[in-house]
């Protein structure tokens, strides 16, 4: 067993419940990724906030890093631009409290990579995210055969440890799914994130199968850019995360956002596309 202190107290995990309240209202959860430091700390926290007025159920704080196995070029690009401001996941940690501080109440999720993980510290990292009142993390380079140690840590401080499950997982996806907690993240497409036109063929009978296989909620993610796909996921799926289309939002406002008079205008540009995705 793992040698881990005292937990920090809380009532029910932010995961839990926003799903709860969803499900009982027939709607389907939209969890937008976006990069911490793109483009800088500050705007950062204002979307945030903004787009949790514009509709966002639960965001990813996705923590830049030199080596994103699971990304495609633009969350790439825009790890590189945070990097530049040396973000790192106490960055993502100081913002989630700060939002916190300022009224946020929606699930905050951490997305990072199992080297910045080790480099912190495990024990460190989750009583760290606890205190910092941020509901899971998912750490896509984390295979479930060598999950248990960050997983008894996660459950100890009450973060939820979502997992990845990918149509090539196949006799794999109950193991997945049995040690998952919070939701299941579905892979809609092979490859890295991205947006794309199309999808398989057989993505569809692909959620079916994992929601039939876990009492928890699935979302799927990679490659849902526009408010059809979402419409189209929605009666598979309890959630659908949008990342790569969000951050190219972000991408494209950087000139707005950078500039003292109009940033704010560029924040409210990228939160509306994120209402558009809601409604």
């Amino acid at each position: 067993m793992t040698n881990v202190g005292n937990a920090t107290a809380q009532i029910e995990n932010r995961i839990d419940t926003a799903f709860a309240q969803l499900k009982a209202r027939g709607e389907t959860a939209l969890i937008p990724f976006i990069t911490v430091g793109d483009p800088n700390r500050h705007i950062t926290l204002q979307l945030l906030l903004g787009m949790e007025e514009a509709g966002a159920d639960a965001i990813e704080l996705g923590i830049p890093y030199s080596d994103p196995l699971a990304d495609g070029p633009v969350i790439e690009k825009a790890s590189a631009r945070a990097l530049l401001h040396n973000i790192t996941i106490s960055d993502g940690i100081e913002l989630a409290k700060q939002a916190r501080l300022q009224g946020a109440k929606i699930p905050y999720i951490l997305f990072t990579y199992y080297n910045p993980v080790l480099q912190y510290g495990l024990e460190s990292l989750f009583q760290a995210l606890s205190e910092a009142d941020i509901s899971g993390i998912i750490i896509p380079d984390l295979p479930v055969e060598e999950s248990g140690p960050v997983l008894e840590i996660a459950d100890h401080y009450q973060v939820h440890l979502v997992p990845l499950v990918a149509p090539t997982s196949k006799e794999r996806i109950q193991r997945i799914v049995n040690s998952a907690r919070g939701f299941v993240y579905c892979v809609s497409s092979l490859g890295v994130t991205g947006t794309r036109d199309t999808f398989e063929a057989n993505v569809e009978a692909f959620l079916d199968e994992v929601r039939a296989s876990t009492a928890l909620p699935i979302g799927v993610g990679f490659g849902i850019s526009t408010a059809e796909h979402v419409r189209r996921f929605s009666p598979h799926c309890d959630g659908v995360i949008v990342g790569s289309a969000i951050v190219r939002q972000i991408e494209n406002a950087i000139p707005l956002l950078l500039n003292p008079d109009t940033s704010h205008a560029g924040v409210l540009q990228i939160c509306e596309f994120v209402r558009q995705l809601k409604s």
